[in-house]
């Protein structure tokens, strides 16, 4: 795709004049320029490189498919955990996986994304590098102007200061997706929900994975959480080291080393590659924001209020550029925000309290509202039920009873302030938490409510009812 010109379908007027402007063709971008075409809106819609952004190109839709591919060798494998059966299986073709993940990379970039454009004639698509001037934004050199400007262009894998990390070549999320060979062995830098998910995704296609990280895997989840995780990582052979202090890394003739502090103790942990999964940096360099006087925090995000303004009035900011909530889903919503507000008078606010999000290990993490630690922090007073799944029949009958379901609520009112659950399939089960915090419930009312049963989401119901009474004393479907 190449700049339209200024008669392009979609413009103002002869001056390349629009009610709108989004940088960035990402989620958030495709989520703004939608919201905006609804309302009749006249949309320049500026993209530069892969059209898409990060989930579908990157992270969620390729990264998700090698996970699931390898969840499937891993229950072949342990599928003697039902007496009377005896199975095996291995990976024939590491390059054929990762080509038909491609395959579909490239199928929902087109369909979700490329062809989605013609449908919105208020749109006009212009591809190239933005910078903000003083007249309007500069695309490859042509002039864009626009009543509001939404600013989306997302962010990229962050590098840690490590001495001499430059020297090696490193993995990232991005590039560690792409391999067409599978190596021997890997360091992972970082027990975040990157190097969880793609640790274990590595180790399951045989590779000898170690994880390394400065505090404990998944330090904003609930503590019982990352330790169970990292135990069941543990038994699937994958070497969890936390609490590190990171020195020199280095290649050696066998792929890379890497110099730790342990315990007082200095070591060198060797690997055939090393994969950085330390975060994410936003996309800001380059836009010319400072000069325009939009204001970065600290992380390089831009900063925005609860109405996704920008310092800088008519500039709104969404999606992962922000810092903010960097799921997939909260970029598109926030990006909605941004629409309404520069287009309707800055009405709607960007509310995050029951925002549910999932880490895909297996067993998945997923989690909504507070922690026990944040809800206290916040000054509330609460009280905590945690509920092993070997208490859920639904894990009891698959045979895996790897996990837990952790509710906190509010001690006087009972109110539901927060859900977080380690199990095979708890990213399904979440979004029932999360409506009943969106919906102010009590864990009282959580409790009276029919759940199926032999589901996983029937442990929500069990972990509320551990508030006032012992499970392990009911019957099946009891209460």
């Amino acid at each position: 795709m190449t700049v339209h010109d200024c008669c392009a379908r979609g413009a103002n007027d002869s001056k390349g004049t629009y009610d709108l402007a989004i940088i960035g063709a990402g989620s958030a971008g495709f989520s703004a320029a939608i919201t905006a075409a609804e309302q009749g809106a006249r949309v320049a819609f500026i993209g530069h490189g892969t059209i898409g952004g990060t989930c579908v190109n990157i992270g969620c839709v390729p990264s998700k498919t090698l996970i699931r591919a390898m969840e499937s060798l891993h229950h072949v494998r342990t599928a003697s955990r039902f007496t009377g059966i005896q199975a095996d299986g291995n990976i024939q073709d590491w390059r054929a996986v990762v080509r038909q993940k491609d395959e579909l990379v490239s199928m929902l970039r087109q369909t979700k994304y490329i062809d989605l454009l013609p449908a919105y004639d208020t749109v006009t698509y212009l591809e190239g590098q933005a910078r903000l001037v003083d007249e309007g934004i500069s695309v490859n050199g042509n002039l864009v102007r626009a009543g509001k400007v939404i600013i989306a262009t997302g962010a990229s894998p962050s590098v840690p200061p490590i001495p001499c990390i430059d020297s090696v070549p490193y993995l990232t999320s991005t590039t560690a997706l792409d391999l067409e060979s599978l190596p021997e062995s890997l360091l992972v830098i970082g027990g975040g929900y990157v190097g969880c998910e793609l640790g274990q995704m590595f180790a399951r296609a045989g590779v000898k994975v170690t994880i390394m990280c400065r505090s404990r895997l998944l330090p904003g989840a609930e503590p019982e959480i990352g330790a169970a995780l990292t135990r069941y990582l543990e038994a699937e052979g994958v070497a969890v080291r936390c609490g590190l202090t990171y020195g020199a890394i280095e290649r050696d003739r066998d792929g890379v080393a890497l110099s730790i502090v342990a315990g007082g103790a200095t070591e060198v942990v060797k690997a055939g590659q090393v994969l950085i999964a330390t975060g994410r940096r936003p996309n800001t360099a380059r836009l010319g924001l400072e000069e325009a006087g939009i204001d970065l925090l600290s992380n390089g995000s831009i900063k925005v209020d609860e109405r996704m303004r920008t310092t800088k009035s008519g500039f709104y900011a969404a999606g992962d550029v922000t810092g903010r909530d960097e799921f997939v889903y909260m970029a598109a919503y926030g990006a909605r925000i941004a629409v309404e507000n520069a287009l309707n008078g800055d009405t709607e606010r960007y509310d995050a309290t029951a925002m549910p999000a999932v880490v895909f290990t297996d067993p998945q993490v997923a989690s909504v509202g507070l922690t026990e630690t944040v809800a206290r922090a916040r000054g509330f007073e609460v009280k905590t039920s945690a509920l092993p799944l070997e208490y859920v029949p639904r894990s009891l009958a698959a045979r895996d009873t790897r996990g837990l379901i952790k509710l906190v609520a509010e001690a006087k009112t009972g109110k539901l302030l927060g859900a977080h659950i380690l199990a095979p399939e708890g990213a399904d089960s979440i979004q029932t938490a999360a409506i009943a915090i969106k919906c102010g419930l009590t864990v009282a009312q959580l409790s009276e409510t029919i759940f199926p049963y032999l589901t996983t989401v029937e442990g929500l119901k069990l972990a509320a009812q551990a508030f006032a009474k012992d499970v392990a004393k009911l019957s099946c479907c009891a209460g």
